[in-house]
């Protein structure tokens, strides 16, 4: 057995070698691009938020300060400020941020399902058998003034039929929505 030690070292590390390039992961120029301009979006939203909804979003005092002032930038100036806070953002985790965003998101999402479902409530009062519904609501808020949206709801049949604006159509929703938020 002629073994030469030397061979066997130069064996060992062209495998460490190649262990070593297979954990390295690389990521194209463009994959790079792609995330950058997603988190200068992601950034986009975060300026375009409320002073109140920004305070609910846990950010760093560096970032909260280039959100503020991009909100105060104008056309290329804003730009760059989005740009700085892209900057910012990949030096940051960003799950805490998109996850508290997620969560203002969904509230107003929330919000609008009430609307549309008090809109066909209120269409459902105007039609010829609204008893059922009546006695729904009944169940639904004890606080309902009956006689007030029956009052209503025949006014709102009145101007349909003699092609009057909706006074009385939008007092309904109003009416079902002050209902809705004492609960």
């Amino acid at each position: 057995m002629n073994k030469h030690p030397e061979h066997d070292i130069d064996f060992l590390d062209d495998h460490l070698q190649d262990e070593e390039q297979e954990e390295i992961i690389w990521v194209s120029k463009s994959e790079i691009k792609r995330d950058a301009e997603a988190l200068k979006k992601f950034g986009a939203k975060l300026v375009a938020l409320t002073p109140a909804n920004l305070e609910k979003i846990p950010l760093s005092e560096k970032l909260a300060d280039a959100i503020e002032l991009a909100q105060r930038s104008q056309r290329g100036a804003l730009r760059r400020q989005l740009q700085y806070i892209g900057k910012l953002l990949r030096n940051t985790d960003v799950e805490p941020l998109q996850e508290a965003l997620d969560k203002l998101e969904n509230k107003h999402n929330q919000q609008q399902a009430v609307f549309h479902r008090l809109e066909h409530l209120r269409d459902q009062l105007l039609e010829s058998d609204s008893n059922s519904v009546l006695s729904q609501l009944i169940a639904q808020y004890p606080d309902l003034d009956i006689q007030h949206l029956r009052n209503l709801i025949r006014g709102a049949q009145k101007e349909r039929a003699a092609q009057k604006p909706p006074k009385f159509y939008r007092e309904i929703f109003q009416y079902l929505k002050e209902l809705e938020t004492s609960e």
